[in-house]
């Protein structure tokens, strides 16, 4: 059997934006989807996902997915969890010129799905990377990504972006605008995550916000002042020195980016009563800035905070389910042993 592991991720800045060929900067966190892929004499695939969804589940289909028996999770949301394991498995057949490998796999996630941390990015790059891996046919780290963003693309009807895929794979805090991606040396930023225990609907909320920014040039505006917040935080980051601790001032000044970043998806209609309670939560226990992150709706904030007030505050919040602090993941998809 093969094993491998990929990072979620926050978004420091950019979510939304990045879809229209604005700029974004995802940061990979210590959150990872282990994937294990172990080949089959025939071309079935079995999924079992004990920790992606509440409840778990194990489906095994042919070469069709409409051929799944009924479980006992939500459609919606299982159509969601394999729709993603489906593309990796036909990008990773391609890439190993394998169009009838069969696979077991099985997928145990920290990460959440819907809940803005990249756990089907983080799904997907592992799946291929653990797929091709399993052919003997190993994917470089640059075509891993490009399969990945494919995959989603699928997956999301043509309105994924490179970030998220491109975060998993590479690890660290990333640049990314359009198809050009790039790594940043960055310094641990001190990131705190709440989470509501919810989940958006991502192609619903983009399709949302495209909605509003083909109607409304003020609307079409406001993605572009995304941009401007994201480019403005690069600045900031590209001065600091990666190998040592950030300042209070590069703090203060991230956070208050942040800040108007969270303002202005608000005002694009991706926030939710949830977001902005543990929004407001952060900053009243003296985080530096929160907002946000990933597609909106439900699901997470990211605050960064250095001390442990926001931690707690958010702990005792009552549309928070859970707060933890998130270290940067500074390697991206790995093999692990099995």
């Amino acid at each position: 059997m093969t094993v491998v592991s990929a990072p979620g991720k926050v978004y420091l800045f950019g979510e939304h934006a990045v879809v229209y060929g604005e700029p974004a900067v995802p940061c990979a966190i210590e959150r990872r989807a282990t994937v294990t892929v172990e080949p089959r004499d025939d071309s079935h695939v079995r999924v079992e996902a004990q920790d992606l969804t509440l409840d778990g589940f194990a489906v095994e289909y042919a070469d069709s997915p409409d051929d799944r028996p009924d479980v006992d999770v939500p459609k919606p949301l299982l159509d969601a969890a394999t729709g993603y394991v489906d593309a990796a498995v036909e990008q990773a057949r391609e890439a190993a010129d394998a169009p009838d490998a069969g696979f077991d796999i099985s997928v145990d996630s920290e990460i959440p799905l819907g809940a803005g941390l990249g756990s089907s990015a983080a799904v997907v790059v592992a799946g291929i990377d653990a797929a091709t891996r399993a052919l003997g046919e190993p994917l470089d780290r640059r075509e891993l990504a490009d399969r990945a963003y494919r995959a989603e693309y699928d997956v999301q009807d043509g309105q994924a972006s490179r970030a998220d895929t491109f975060c998993s794979t590479m690890g660290g805090a990333v640049r990314v605008e359009g198809d050009d991606c790039t790594r940043l040396d960055t310094p641990e930023l001190p990131f705190v995550v709440g989470f509501d225990g919810g989940a958006g609907d991502t192609g619903q909320l983009v399709a949302g916000v495209r909605s509003l920014r083909d109607r409304y040039e003020f609307a079409a505006d406001t993605v572009e002042a995304i941009g401007d917040i994201v480019r403005e935080g690069e600045s900031l980051l590209a001065d600091a020195d990666p190998d040592s601790d950030p300042s209070a001032e590069l703090i203060g000044e991230l956070g208050e980016l942040m800040d108007i970043n969270h303002g202005l998806l608000s005002a694009l209609g991706v926030s939710s009563r949830s977001l902005d309670t543990m929004v407001w939560a952060a900053r009243e226990a003296g985080a530096d800035g929160a907002k946000l992150t990933g597609a909106g709706g439900g699901g997470c904030i990211v605050a960064l905070d250095a001390t442990d007030e926001t931690e707690t505050s958010l702990q005792y919040t009552t549309d928070c389910e859970q707060a933890f602090r998130a270290e940067l993941a500074t390697e991206g998809v790995r093999l692990e042993e099995p």
